[in-house]
């Protein structure tokens, strides 16, 4: 399905709201490094939503990754900062544990101070942006689309718009993402409310 035919008729907010207005939320475990509202939880989901797929709703700074039972488990992220977020559908193409990074170089121009160094790649590791694990989001028509689901060890930046387009989770939440998530499977990203 292309984007806009996704998009179109308001068929995408109706779907997040649906999705949004069905949580029922199960606690999950603490974790120091995160506020308890940030920790992820399993809620009901409208059946509408098939399972094995990544929802991401960014003006909530929620994904979603939906199971059998009408459930999904819920994880708050970080988003691309403005003008940096593109919404539509993607699959994942690639999964890599400790990945290797390159900033693109829209990266390098827009910041050449913060990324100019690492033009010819950083190796993985916990230094690396990309942090434990990361699901490559690849489209029919251009591939890699250099948009990632990412690990980071910057928890402060959970719930903000701080990435260069990215959708981030700490550590420990991609790594159990990356588990259950396999090549191939439906990643969808919402539009950004704007004003």
């Amino acid at each position: 399905m292309h984007k806009r035919d996704f998009m179109a008729g308001g068929a995408a907010a109706a779907m997040l709201a649906s999705l949004r207005s069905a949580e029922a939320a199960t606690p999950a475990p603490a974790n120091p490094s995160l506020p308890a509202e940030f920790l992820p939880r399993e809620v009901r989901i409208k059946a509408s939503f098939a399972p094995g797929e990544i929802h991401v709703d960014p003006n909530n700074f929620a994904l979603y990754w939906t199971m059998e039972g009408r459930k999904a488990i819920r994880y708050t992220i970080g988003i691309g900062r403005p003008g940096l977020y593109e919404s539509g559908e993607f699959y994942v193409g690639r999964k890599a544990e400790w990945p290797s990074w390159t900033p693109t170089p829209d990266m390098i121009r827009r910041n050449p101070g913060a990324y100019a160094r690492h033009a010819n790649g950083m190796p993985g590791g916990p230094n690396n942006p990309l942090g434990a694990r990361a699901l490559y989001l690849y489209t029919p028509a251009r591939g890699d689309t250099y948009l990632r689901i990412h690990g980071t060890n910057a928890p402060r930046t959970i719930a903000h718009r701080v990435s260069n387009g990215c959708a981030r989770l700490v550590n420990e939440h991609i790594v159990q993402l990356y588990e259950m998530v396999p090549t191939g499977t439906r990643v969808v990203l919402y539009n950004l409310a704007t004003g």
